[in-house]
């Protein structure tokens, strides 16, 4: 930047003066100009992603009772304020306990969407193919959250119908606390699972597929503090008896693994640039690293989250580092920097955030500035690149102001997801741009050089002061430049699913000489090569 100019001094008085002259007024220093690049900057890469929990109408729809219009309406808003605060993925909850908020064969409609359990919502609409199709439209990805072994949550109200596992196959579901749990050791639990996940990876059009803590349930106590065990003796004894040598506990953990590993290989060879994500409890043993204390989740939840690290069965983590920077036996920094470490195959890494107690009152709760030290904290680390928050609820009532530091802290540049190099996808093709001028506005035709739509095109703007990006769904063929940006170039790439960049093209929105501002072609294109995202 140009230095400021000095300021203008009167000379010094003579020594015969009775006093000094007064300074002559200072001369404003006038701010440098602005230099912005010629060409794009590297797009910001982070996730930023939200929970939205449909069990117990945690986040959406708000009650059991509202009508087809009503829900629709509560998840624009929702589609809008993650879109507003820059959020670039959605984490709906599609399975909370053997029911689907879709339409499903396999399992009854949810009560948690119209209030008895096997009940089509009338009028009849699908929310899993409308927010879809509404994050899309916002450039938003959309992952589909399953619960993979409850049954039924201790908030349900609606009799269970017909359809329900625990109807059709009473003997794979056992009651623990208050729950009903599919039993992880039954082989044909693990295959219902794996068919409704891929069931819907084959017939809806989403970006990930996620689940998160609840393996096996978490340890509930009788009255007299003694641990309740989990009834899977007929699972148990069956396994010994065809020869099994495991311990129980390690034949649990197994039972999970198998379901983790399945269902990996399953979503990829179904569709390859589907993610499979998973968000476990954020401890995986106390003492890992030494100073955190906590739950004994390898232990008591039967979950070996590092195993699954280790062998590269998901394609993105988030521990729920539900945590403040400053516990010393649940540090937020420490837990993080330690689960970075285990990450051998080089998975995305994105914790899990409490937004919810940001702000909040109660045990637990901590400021909105904690949250914000806790994603300055992910983006130190190398090895992380963004953050889940749960959940959308406390955006939707911008809790304690966090919206507003948001928009002027964290998040005030749009960001899209890191891309997933080790996934299989159709390399993109590079587009081809072609700009008319009619009434002053700047109208831009899209289309793929090869016969490969694009997922998404990534627009840039450079303006007088920075490059500003816009995302848009590849079907658009279309696009108005925004006349109130002034913009005077725009960069045009194509992305992929996986979230890999083509070439660039570079146009000036300038006139060439001599031709008329109505329905003139603007001037020739620049290319530049690929990147990959990472």
């Amino acid at each position: 930047m140009a230095a400021a100019p000095a300021p203008t001094v009167s000379p010094t008085p003579t020594p015969s003066a009775p006093k000094p002259a007064a300074p002559a007024p200072r001369t404003p220093a006038k701010p440098a100009p602005q230099v912005v690049s010629a060409e794009p900057p590297p797009v910001l890469r982070e996730f930023r992603g939200v929970w939205v929990a449909s069990v117990a109408n945690i986040d959406w729809p708000s009650k059991r009772t509202l009508s087809t219009a009503e829900q629709q309406a509560e998840l624009l808003a929702l589609l809008d304020r993650a879109a507003e605060l820059k959020l670039n993925a959605v984490i709906f909850q599609v399975r909370p306990a053997a029911d689907a908020l879709y339409e499903s064969s396999i399992e009854p409609w949810s009560e948690y969407l119209t209030g008895a359990q096997g009940r089509r919502p009338e009028p009849f609409w699908d929310p899993l193919a409308f927010v879809i199709r509404e994050a899309h439209a916002r450039g938003m990805e959309l992952h589909a959250w399953f619960n993979p072994y409850r049954a039924r949550h201790t908030d349900a109200r609606s009799p269970l119908a017909r359809s329900h596992i625990a109807r059709t196959n009473p003997a794979l579901v056992k009651p623990y606390a208050g729950y009903l749990w599919m039993d992880p050791g039954e082989p044909a639990v693990r295959a219902r699972t794996l068919r409704v996940v891929l069931d819907v990876v084959k017939r809806y059009d989403i970006d990930g597929v996620h689940i998160d803590d609840y393996f096996y349930p978490y340890p509930e106590n009788d009255r007299r503090g003694r641990a309740i065990a989990f009834p899977d003796t007929r699972s148990w004894t069956r396994y010994q008896k065809s020869g099994g040598k495991l311990t129980r506990s390690d034949w649990r953990r197994d039972n999970v693994n198998k379901l983790v590993e399945e269902l990996y290989d399953g979503i990829h060879k179904t569709k390859p640039w589907v993610r499979f994500g998973i968000s476990p409890f954020g401890i995986w043993r106390p003492g890992f690293p030494e100073q955190i204390r906590g739950l004994d989740a390898y232990e008591k939840l039967y979950a070996d989250a590092r195993k699954w690290l280790h062998e590269g069965w998901l394609d993105y983590f988030t521990p729920q580092l539900y945590w403040p920077t400053t516990k010393r036996e649940q540090a937020y920094p420490v837990l993080l920097d330690w689960w970075a470490t285990e990450n051998k195959r080089a998975r995305h890494l994105w914790p899990g955030n409490f937004t919810s107690r940001a702000g909040g009152r109660g045990s637990g709760a901590f400021s909105v500035a904690e949250l914000m030290e806790q994603i300055r904290v992910t983006r130190l680390n190398a090895a992380a690149s963004g953050n889940v928050h749960f959940s959308m609820k406390s955006f939707l009532i911008n809790q304690a102001g966090m919206n507003d530091t948001l928009r002027a802290d964290a998040y005030t540049a749009l960001a899209i997801p890191p891309a997933s190099p080790w996934l299989t996808a159709a390399p993109p093709s590079a587009p081809s741009v072609r700009l008319t001028q009619n009434g002053g506005l700047w109208r831009v035709v899209l289309a793929p050089e090869g016969r490969t739509t694009p997922w998404q095109w990534m627009i840039r703007l450079r303006t007088d002061s920075a490059w500003v990006t816009m995302i848009l769904p590849g079907t658009t063929t279309q696009w108005t430049v925004p006349p109130a940006l002034g913009a005077n170039t725009i960069a045009v790439t194509s992305l992929n699913r996986v979230g890999t960049e083509g070439s660039t093209v570079t146009i000036p929105l300038v006139l060439p000489s001599g031709t008329s501002p109505a329905t003139s072609p603007a001037s020739s294109p620049t290319r530049s090569g690929r990147r990959d995202g990472r």
